[in-house]
């Protein structure tokens, strides 16, 4: 009984010992930009065993030295309460949890129809001593996932945390979002998340996405530009091959029109 004890004592210890490293990467934070972050940081390893080399865009800007335009359009496209709430915007999760599950029962019923089709076409063709098809692609629908996190709840995840899917994780998510909420101001979890963020192929923050699709410094960003490259976040390498696509074209100017009403920290 002893020894399970001491277990669970030293898992309990070594969860704090977690939470205090958490506590106080953030709280340095507030007066030191961090260098990288570990999503970052997997990137770079990806980039390197894809390709050998590191093409890598990113130069920290402070707070002044980004667009107005820039701040509004994320605020507008990613969380527009970012000023209001106090890190987690629960009914947004919850919106984004059924649209999850009506896109994945609708993925599996779109699955099941379309192996359905094809055993059909492989029962035919058999019947005819003709090769049998391969299975559709829609055999493997995958649902379009809804995020419902805040920008800080991104940032928390960026910065400290894999991109596995599971509640341990998820946990860990929420405490750190707290931790940023209760430790940083409101403007400088913007700076540090327009700073870090991924905006392409090796193309973080809002200088490098300013200079690689516009060619201008963050802070001459126009309105326009500026929606369009908050349309990019939730995909950015997708997006980065089509810049100029409609659909980035029509959402920046929803965007656009919505920035008026962004209120910045």
């Amino acid at each position: 009984m002893r020894a399970v004890w001491r277990i669970l004592t030293l898992i309990v210890l070594s969860g704090l010992s977690l939470q205090l490293y958490f506590v106080a990467r953030v709280a340095l934070m507030a007066v030191v930009n961090p260098e990288s972050t570990t999503f970052q940081r997997s990137e770079m390893r990806r980039i390197v065993a894809d390709t050998g080399t590191l093409p890598w865009r990113q130069t920290w800007r402070d707070a002044d030295q980004i667009s107005d335009h820039l701040k509004r359009a994320v605020i507008a496209s990613e969380d527009a309460n970012f000023v209001d709430h106090a890190g987690i915007e629960f009914e947004a999760l919850q919106n984004a949890w059924k649209k999850n599950t009506r896109a994945e029962e609708r993925a599996e019923r779109t699955r099941q129809a379309a192996l359905a089709r094809h055993e059909r076409a492989v029962q035919r063709a058999l019947k005819r001593g003709r090769t049998p098809p391969p299975p559709p692609a829609a055999a493997q629908a995958v649902p379009k996932v809804v995020g419902g996190s805040t920008i800080t709840q991104q940032l928390a995840k960026n910065l400290f945390l894999s991109k596995e899917r599971n509640f341990l994780r998820k946990g860990q998510e929420v405490l750190i979002t707290f931790m940023l909420e209760g430790l940083l101001s409101k403007e400088r979890i913007l700076t540090v998340y327009l700073n870090n963020v991924e905006w392409g192929e090796g193309v973080f923050g809002a200088e490098a996405a300013a200079q690689h699709y516009f060619r201008v410094g963050a802070d001459r960003l126009a309105p326009i530009q500026a929606a369009r490259l908050a349309v990019m976040l939730p995909a950015p390498k997708r997006f980065e091959k089509l810049p100029r696509s409609g659909y980035v074209m029509g959402r920046a100017g929803t965007i656009a029109a919505r920035m008026r009403d962004a209120e910045l920290p």
